[in-house]
């Protein structure tokens, strides 16, 4: 009776829910940073037209984002998350809050932008919540100002996931606006299955975390190894151009994200292995759905 109620535990609860087979592989591969920069733009826009990539996040306070939002009101059909912002990370090209400086002093370093990615320790430790929930509101605000529905809520380097009064704030605004929530790993996931959320079954991989070297061959075996139920991947596709190497000394990673998801072998292995791409407009609707009282 053990192995039974373990095995009625670790059925796919998300596939049942999206109306999927429980023997189902289903994947969200959602492209992070949208707004970002022209390159990050270029790329992201080019793998969701032509490549795998289902769904995309976009920076409301980054310079690009006005270019992001202008093509997302072309094109509602793509779905599009609200990549809450509080962590400006390159060391020369930078970015702060959609809010005033004076309404959120907790949430900015001494030149004035958002704290860079090594102090999120330091930032954490001192942010008022109450000053992160509402430059949270004023982006996602930012995103419907501009005629834009978005589809979930994600977060830059993940900050919504580091502490729990974080992660509940945010699943608050969830809530107030109609979306759904990327969750990166567990106690997380189960927090909300439990309460009949779809939500990815399996710790979420951001592709920062894959080494350079054999990085294609890496994605191929990870899609050939792909486990039953929702996994979700954020990429970070963009055109490694001049441009993108000046701002950001990790710009490889970008250039080898989207050579992955351009390429005819990532689509001719999720055809080979029956894997099913699925992206947020589902996930967003038993979500709402759920919600109701």
């Amino acid at each position: 009776s053990a192995w039974i109620r373990r095995m009625l535990v670790n059925r796919p609860q998300t596939n049942r829910l999206l109306g999927y087979p429980d023997d189902a592989r289903l994947l969200i591969i959602n492209a992070d940073d949208f707004g970002m920069c022209h390159a990050v733009n270029a790329g992201i826009i080019q793998a969701l037209q032509e490549g795998i990539v289902t769904s995309c996040s976009i920076m409301a306070p980054c310079p690009w984002a006005l270019h992001a939002l202008a093509w997302l009101q072309q094109t509602p059909n793509v779905p599009v998350g609200v990549h809450l912002t509080a962590v400006s990370e390159q060391p020369l090209y930078r970015w702060g809050p959609l809010l005033s400086r004076a309404e959120v002093p907790s949430l900015i370093d001494e030149a004035g932008y958002f704290y860079a990615e090594s102090r999120i320790d330091e930032f954490l430790g001192q942010v008022d919540l109450g000053e992160l929930e509402r430059e949270f509101r004023a982006q996602i605000e930012r995103v419907l100002a501009a005629g834009v529905r978005p589809t979930h809520l994600d977060s830059h380097c993940g900050i919504h996931v580091r502490r729990d009064p974080i992660f509940t704030m945010t699943l608050g605004l969830a809530h107030a606006y109609g979306l759904a929530l990327r969750v990166y790993d567990r106690p997380f996931i189960d927090e909300l299955q439990q309460q009949g959320y779809p939500t990815n079954d399996h710790p979420l991989l951001d592709s920062y975390d894959l080494a350079l070297t054999n990085k294609s061959a890496r994605y191929a075996q990870m899609l050939r190894n792909l486990p039953v139920g929702l996994s979700e991947w954020a990429v970070h596709p963009g055109l490694g151009n001049a441009e993108l190497q000046a701002a950001m000394p990790s710009w490889q990673v970008r250039q080898s994200d989207l050579d992955f998801v351009m390429s005819p072998a990532a689509r001719a292995i999720v055809q080979e292995e029956g894997i099913i791409l699925v992206d947020y407009k589902a996930v967003q609707a038993i979500w709402n759905a759920q919600a109701r009282p």
